[in-house]
């Protein structure tokens, strides 16, 4: 399975640069339709970039949370330890979000 999958994104990184490519007379109607295609691939790049962080965010939470629960259930001293772990998790989405307003504004 893993094997098909990397095979089919290495088919569509090797000939997804032909989807796009333009003849020099493209060139011209491409800039004059300035912010149309690209600007589409941008918020689409800004989307997965905030989607794919907060999913992975999501599941770190999830994990971290659970285990942190089930130490402070033996031991609540380490309340104060744990939550800073969660903390960092959290942080995935933020930079998630950070790299799209930076997709969207470079």
């Amino acid at each position: 399975m893993k094997k098909r999958l990397f095979m089919i994104l290495a088919v569509l990184l090797c000939f997804g640069t032909a989807l796009f490519a333009q003849d020099a007379s493209g060139a011209e109607e491409a800039a004059a339709n300035a912010g149309g295609l690209s600007a589409g691939i941008r918020y689409l790049a800004a989307a997965i970039a905030v989607g794919l962080a907060c999913l992975a965010g999501g599941i770190a939470v999830a994990k971290i949370g659970s285990s942190a629960m089930g130490a402070m259930s033996e031991n609540p001293e380490l309340s104060g330890k744990a939550l800073p772990f969660v903390g960092l998790a959290e942080g995935i989405c933020l930079w998630g979000m950070l790299v799209a307003v930076l997709i969207l504004i470079l």
